[in-house]
Formats: C-alpha cells, structure tokens, sequence
C-alpha cells in the first residue's frame, strides 16, 4: 500500500509576518495570507483525499475552505505548539533573555514540552493512517512548529531535528509510505 499525507500550512498573519510565536491566539490571515491560501486550490485540484483535518485555529481552517476543503475534520492534535510565556514574541526577543534558545530543544514556560509536541505529532500519524487504512490519501491543514513535528515523527527522527526544517505559510508538503519505506516526497513547496 502507498500512502501520502500531504501537509499544508496556513496562510500568513500578521504575527507570522513579524516572526512572533502563534500558538493560541486566534489570529486571521491577512490579505495576502488569503491570497496565498486560496492558490494552494490549484495546487491541490485534482487530488483525492479519503479525509481531511484541520486545526481548530481560525487561520488553519480559514486556508482550508480557500484551498477548497470547507468541511474538514477539526482536531485538536493539529494545534500550533504552546508557546506559553512566549506566545507573541519572536525568537529574537526570547534569546534576548535565554541565549540559545531554541524550541524544539528547550520548549515553552508555561508551555508545551518538545516531547509533548512530538507525542501530539505522532498521535496525528496514527489518526491519519488509521484514515487511510482502506486506501487513500490524506490533506492536513496546520501550523509551522506541528507540522515539522508530523514531518520528524514520520520520518522517526529525534524531535530536535525539526529544527533544520524550514516551513514557509502556505505551503505544501508530501509525507509518503511506499514500498521502499517513509519519505518526504516534497516539502515547502509554493
């Protein structure tokens, strides 16, 4: 059985604009973020998908309807990390106070732990494969930080290695199975 679960990150905002972390807050897309989002329907056309999930975050689902996927299903495995006493600021400002920060080692005060992002991210794999059990393709509309989660856990690598993987706003990813095992069939592309 082949099976592709196909990774696609919301449109910008106006904090992912600014590079300030965007757990919780409900931001929407900006113009362009729409924009961006809406040509991922292009991208994606043609493609059949035996589910869809979402974030339950306004800008994830938001750039869901535009890519043209109105109805997917929302779960709360797909929430962009908790950024906790970080949420607003950007990497910059956080290193400012804690030189050599870095998320996917260190974590969040008041936030998520790297390995409790990596459990959420494996969690969604065996959501998504048990979705495609019967055969089929998967489409997950997401955040940055999650997504690159997903893309290490598929891969079986350690969570820090997320890092070294950059995710631009509304973007496209491929995570694959074949028979020659799990690959990244395609990554960040617009």
């Amino acid at each position: 059985m082949t099976l592709a679960i196909y990774l696609a990150r919301h449109g910008e905002t106006d904090w992912s604009l600014n590079g300030r972390h965007t757990g919780e807050t409900d931001l929407p897309l900006t113009t362009r973020g729409e924009e961006r989002a809406a040509a991922l329907r292009g991208r994606l056309a043609g493609l059949h998908f035996v589910a869809v999930f979402s974030s339950p975050m306004q800008r994830a689902r938001r750039t869901a309807e535009l890519a043209g996927f109105p109805d997917p299903q929302v779960t709360d495995l797909l929430r962009e990390f908790s950024y906790g006493e970080y949420e607003g600021l950007t990497s910059a400002e956080i290193r400012d106070s804690r030189p050599g920060w870095e998320i996917y080692h260190d974590g969040c005060p008041g936030g998520e732990s790297p390995a409790e992002v990596y459990a959420r991210a494996q969690q969604f794999l065996d959501l998504a494969t048990s979705a495609a059990a019967g055969g089929g393709d998967v489409l997950a509309f997401a955040h940055g930080h999650i997504l690159r989660a997903v893309a290490v856990a598929w891969l079986a690598l350690d969570i820090t290695a997320a890092s070294e993987f950059r995710l631009d706003v509304a973007t496209l990813s491929q995570l694959a199975a074949t028979d020659r095992g799990r690959e990244l069939a395609l990554w960040n592309s617009q």
